[in-house]
Formats: structure tokens, sequence, C-alpha cells
């Protein structure tokens, strides 16, 4: 606990009465109206003095957690080369969320979202030897990724601080150990920032690796889907998640029926379809037409089910994967969109593995207003490759155990990665192992966002009436509100524990405003501070102040003689919860 209070009279802290109308969520509305942030452009704030002492309360929680686990701080270039990237393969497959510019001698450069090939590139240039690993290096730096559309205040910003850290080993076991650590440095932090987290399976995405896991903040505003089974340890995020076939088919006869057109006018979709026909979703095949980065693909899935675009991408091994325009499904198919089938296409065919083995199928007939009865693969079709390709739902088993799922939502405000090779083999970062031979380095990459931490807490961790924030994360942990001014004696009072409290090493916020006692407390409750005290002239009649968590709705007197001490207990308290 370090102190570092203030007078609400000498700080600067330009809170709002009313919700802005541009903010969506619970986060973005209150960091706005306690004056933590402002909006300077699309997607990229300003964090003024009260968001920014949130912010570093959290950096000095990473810190410590990230120096026991044995990692070393360093800071590294925002500005990036482009031929650094290009080296890499990824200057063009990142994509449009690379911000990419020329300097003045016509040289391609970008703002770094991240800094695999940075950091590699010290690697491979000061790493030779087996006997300098492992090693783990961290950061906390801003990154910038153009996200086309930036919503939700810093949730999903343009230009956020993140700590990224990378561990380099001499093999996979030495990987897994380091990827341990993370993972246990990862539970740490988020349980000292007083928040309930789920660690969840996840894709690798364009950071690439074999391996990873978000760190999810449980939360019904958060963007991303959690699926978790209610009796074991399994959890994943949505696109993730793993289906375990059960074998079960569709209703129609596993008797090979005979192949029949039928007019279909105007219908287009599955819901269109099943009601026209008397049939379940379960008993159409849905065909899917999608362009890779070169060329166009079929994707096959049952009527009842959804195509897990990532699940795809990762069976395809494709870089790019988007759903084909109108023309290229009347090329592909000889049909316009919603008549497409799998017969007679002369592109790759993936279909999802509950169709492997049925019969007497729906799907469209490569002709406007006509579908096709009793379609069978083999004799009507061909498939080229059967893979999990679907999103996995409440009615499926867990993948492991096979138990129930249950759903929920979360805000990703970590990701831990096994690298595997991929960065050094690109970039040449090798060394000469114990044999001395030229062995490239296994990396792991660990990412937290500082700010999104804040804002998932906030998220998290309010009420109708503002911020309830941990006492780990909250600009200060004590909040006094004198409410009668014009009395010295309530004056008296205030100045003297405001002394005694910061003497002690706490963090206090003395609201020494001449205001309405109503007012000061409505912006104490907006503020979030954990641990209010209340100076006023009835409190003092009793030789007492009022105590109150802002958690809680119980209001105590505390003797005045043993405030400053009972203070300290009670923040102190706080910390402990979160051990």
């Amino acid at each position: 606990m370090k102190s570092s209070s203030r007078r609400f009279s000498e700080f600067f802290i330009p809170t709002l009465k009313e919700v802005p109308a541009e903010a969506e969520i619970i986060s973005h509305q209150v960091m706005l109206r306690t004056g933590m942030i402002r909006k300077l452009a699309a997607g990229i704030y300003s964090y003024l003095p009260y968001g920014l002492m949130a912010l570093k309360k959290v950096e000095d929680i990473v810190r410590e957690e990230m120096n026991r686990a044995g990692a070393i701080e360093l800071l590294l270039p925002s500005v990036q080369p482009g031929e650094l990237w290009m080296e890499s393969g990824r200057w063009n497959y990142y994509g449009p969320e690379l911000l990419r510019f020329r300097d003045r001698h016509n040289r391609e450069s970008c703002l770094g979202p991240t800094h695999e090939e940075v950091i590699t590139d010290i690697v491979r240039r000061e790493i030779h030897s087996y006997k300098q690993l492992p090693i783990t290096l961290y950061q906390i730096q801003t990154k910038f990724r153009d996200e086309i559309r930036p919503r939700f205040g810093i949730m999903r910003a343009r230009e956020f601080i993140m700590k990224d850290a990378y561990s380099f080993d001499i093999d996979e076991q030495g990987c897994n150990r380091s990827y341990e650590n993370m993972y246990r440095a990862y539970e740490a932090i988020f349980r000292r920032c007083g928040l309930r987290f789920r660690a969840v399976e996840a894709d690798t995405g364009p950071i690439g690796g074999s391996f990873s896991h978000e760190f999810m903040v449980l939360s019904d505003t958060g963007e991303d889907e959690i699926v978790s089974c209610q009796r074991c340890s399994y959890a994943s995020n949505l696109e993730k998640a793993e289906v375990v076939e059960q074998g079960e088919k569709s209703s129609v006869s596993e008797e090979e029926r005979v192949f029949q057109v039928v007019d279909t006018p105007e219908v287009r979709t599955i819901e269109e379809l099943t009601s026209f026909l008397s049939i379940g979703p379960e008993n159409v095949v849905k065909t899917l037409i999608y362009q890779t980065e070169s060329e166009p693909i079929a994707l096959l899935v049952r009527g009842d089910h959804s195509l897990n675009e990532t699940k795809a991408k990762n069976a395809l091994n494709a870089e790019e994967l988007t759903m084909a325009d109108p023309d290229t499904v009347l090329e592909v198919t000889g049909a316009p969109m919603g008549f497409a089938g799998a017969m007679g296409l002369k592109v790759k065919v993936l279909a999802d593995l509950s169709l492997k083995g049925m019969k007497n199928m729906v799907m469209g007939a490569n002709e406007e207003d006509r579908h096709v009865l009793n379609v069978n693969e083999g004799r009507d079709f061909r498939v080229d490759q059967y893979a999990d390709l679907r999103m996995i739902t409440p009615e499926d088993p867990c993948p492991r155990c096979g138990g129930s799922l249950q759903f929920g939502k979360g805000i990703e405000v970590g990701h831990v990665f096994k690298l595997g090779a991929k960065y050094s083999n690109a970039l040449k970062a090798n060394f000469l192992n114990e044999h001395g031979h030229e062995t490239p380095v296994i990396m792991g990459c660990y990412g937290i966002g500082i700010g999104r931490t804040v804002a998932a807490a906030i998220e998290q961790c309010h009420d109708e009436n503002g911020i309830i924030f941990p006492i780990s994360i909250s600009p200060f942990e004590v909040i006094i509100l004198p409410l009668e001014l014009h009395e010295s004696r309530v004056r008296e009072v205030a100045d003297q524990l405001y002394g005694q409290l910061s003497d002690n090493g706490l963090s206090v916020f003395l609201d020494d405003r001449d205001e309405r006692p109503g007012y000061k407390f409505k912006d104490a409750d907006l503020l979030g501070t954990p641990v209010r005290i209340t100076v006023s002239t009835r409190t003092l009649r009793k030789e007492s102040v009022e105590i109150k968590l802002r958690s809680s709705p119980e209001l105590n007197l505390i003797p005045l003689l043993e405030a400053a001490t009972v203070i300290r207990k009670t923040v102190q308290s706080l910390y402990d919860s979160l051990k």
C-alpha cells in the first residue's frame, strides 16, 4: 500500500452528472462520468488522473507477479520496421488492423499491435547458447490496432496499454514449464485484482502457435461466450469449443431412397424450407460457399447447426476465410444464394462430422427455386474432408467427460500462447544446444490488457450508483467526507484523520468541497472508493466518525480515538480477502 493521498480541491477530477449518450456499457459510462477517461478520437482515449491511478494499480500488481515469476522487464519501441514483419510472414496476414506507414526515406513501418517480431529479433542477436536459456522478458507499453469498429470505450479501443511477455526455452518441455509458470502468475494477478475469472481454451488467431488459454472476467456484458462443464474443469470460448459427435443421426430412414428434385418457389431459408417440406432442420444440409485467400470452397453443416468459421479456417489451414459474394456463389453452383447444394461441385468440399454416414438428406439443387430430396454422400456428392466445423450447443456433451455444459459470457483480459518455433524458425532465432547443434528457441507469449482489466473490473463490480472498486485497484483506498465545512471541529477532525491515514501509508481522498451532503455522497458512490469515512457534527457529538464500505449498506460509528487504527485494519482486511 503506497500513500498517494489527495484533496478534492487540489485534484483534477471532472465528474459528469449525466450518462454520456455515446457510452453503451457500464464501464464506458462510469469511466466518463468519474473523469477517468476522455475521448480524443474513435477508439483513442486520454487517461485523466483518476483513471491513470487505477491503471497504475493494475500495473503494480502485474509487475510484482511477473517479477515473482522470474520474468525480466524491458521496453520495446512502438514503431516497428515493416521488413521485420515481412520476414516473419505477418505483414500481409495480420490484415488492416496493422497500421502501416512510410517514413521520409520511404521505408515501410507499422505501429506495433504486438511485439513477437521485435523481441525475437533481440533474442536472435543476443542469445547464442543453451546456457543463456530459459529466459522470460516482458514489457508494459502502448499498442495500436486499427479496429474497424472501436466501441465500448477502452474495452475495444484502437490504442491501449498492454503487458506482453515472451518466454524462450531450449525445448517443448521447458516451454510447457514456462507456460504453466505464467498461467499461475495470471491466476495470481487476476485474483489480486479482485476479479471473478475463468481460464478457457482458445484459438490462437493471428498470433499463431499450438495452444492457448484466454483469461475471462465473468460478466453478462462480455462480448465473448464461454462454454464450461458442470462436472469437470473443461472450459473454452465458443469458437474453440470442441464437439464430440454422439452417433445420433437423422430420423430419416437409413435405407437409401431415390434422389428426387422438387420445386421450392421463393424458399431460401432453413425455416422456410423445413416448413414447406414438413421436415426437421436436422434432415437438411446447408451448403455454404466461402472464399479463402486462394480459392472458393464449400462447407457443409446440418440445418440445425451453425458453421464455426474459426474451426473451418483452421481445418483448411487458411489465412483468410470470408463468405463468398453472390457472383462467386453463382459461378460455383450455377444458382443464386439460397439454393446451393454439394452435387457436382468442382471445388473442395468439407463437411461437419455430424453429417458423416447420414442418409436421405435435403439440400439445394443448384437451381433457383429447387431443392433435392434423398441426397446421399458417395452416391450423389463427394466430401473431401470431414472435420469438426460447427458451433457447440447446450445440448452437446462436454468433450472431456460427457457432462452437461453451461454457457455464459466473459470479457477477455489476458491470453497465453504456446508459440513453439513459429517465430524463431521464420526469423532464424537459433542457439547452440549442449551437443553443439544449432536449434530454434521455443517460445511462449503472454498478454494482459491493463486498461481492459480496469474496465472489466467495473463491469463486474458496480451498482446503480457507480463503481464498487476492489481495494487493490481503487485509485484511493479511503474517502473522507466532512459534511459541514463551516464547523471548525469538522474540518479539524477531517484534516487530522487525513494526515494520520496518509502517514500510515494509506491512499486517502479528502472531499474538502463546500457542497451539500447529498452531492458528496453521490460522488463518493460514483467514484467507488472502498472505505468511506463521514465526519459531521452529528458523529462528533458522540466523539465518533462514521465508517461504511462501498460494497455494503451497513453504517457504523467508530470512536474518534480508535478511528485511524480501525480504518487501517479495515483496509488491510479488504486486501487479505483477495489473497
